[in-house]
């Protein structure tokens, strides 16, 4: 299946359907990207006014995935669609629950960030979770485009960037373990880093999702809980 499917149909209204099924979570998708971006920018700048924007806007999200999965449900009720359409739709409706979860841990790490601005700030600015954080936004921009335009070859980059996000996330744990023994009184502190990083590591786990689906739509292969060997072998093997 490639981008050119969604206008096959005689009826033009269906390839309207579905074309904006598709646009709203592009949409959708772009929101969360920013919750992304402006909750760790929320963190790293001690800005509190930022991460009360990101906690206070994420029914936004939650109002987007509902509406998103009212439409997939009249679709499906309305066209009872069969093959690719069909892994169209569900694609859609998984996609956009990783997508509001991702939004989720964005709120999560704005919390962090309200407590972390209250707290001495040290030296490095928390550039760590900066870091991180910017490897998650471009994951989930990248899986986007790779759903946009039905890439697989684009989600199996985006697969291996997962391993990045893994990397950093351990890494800071066993920082802050270290700080934690060395100075008790950098606890507290320590814990609320530990918590903002976990939520950007499930961040990234949630964009790996998006792109298996991506590898579902266009392969028509379920691609969940394999190795990476076994996703590239069915993202590069034949329809």
């Amino acid at each position: 299946m490639d981008k050119s499917d969604i206008g096959h149909h005689i009826s033009h209204k269906y390839n309207l359907e579905l074309e904006d099924l598709r646009n709203r979570v592009l949409t959708m998708g772009g929101l969360v990207e920013k919750q992304i971006g402006d909750a760790v920018n929320a963190l790293v700048s001690g800005d509190t006014q930022l991460a009360d924007h990101v906690i206070t806007t994420d029914y936004q999200v939650n109002s987007l995935e509902v509406g998103i999965d009212v439409e997939c449900t009249r679709v499906l009720a309305r066209r009872q669609p069969a093959a690719s359409d069909l892994r169209l739709i569900v694609a859609v409706i998984k996609t956009i629950t990783d997508l509001e979860r991702i939004g989720d841990e964005a709120e999560k790490v704005a919390h962090m960030g309200l407590q972390l601005a209250n707290q001495e700030r040290p030296k490095n600015n928390y550039s760590e979770l900066q870091s991180m954080g910017k490897i998650v936004r471009e994951m989930l921009h990248n899986s986007l485009n790779a759903f946009a335009r039905m890439d697989v070859e684009e989600a199996l980059r985006v697969v291996h960037e997962d391993k990045k996000v893994d990397h950093e996330y351990e890494a800071i744990m066993r920082q802050r373990i270290t700080f934690m023994m060395e100075d008790p009184r950098s606890i507290a502190r320590s814990l609320d880093v530990m918590w903002a990083a976990r939520s950007l590591e499930r961040m990234g786990d949630h964009a790996r999702n998006i792109c298996e689906y991506v590898i579902y739509l266009v392969k028509g292969k379920d691609v969940r809980h394999t190795s990476l060997e076994q996703m590239e072998e069915a993202a590069r093997s034949g329809s």
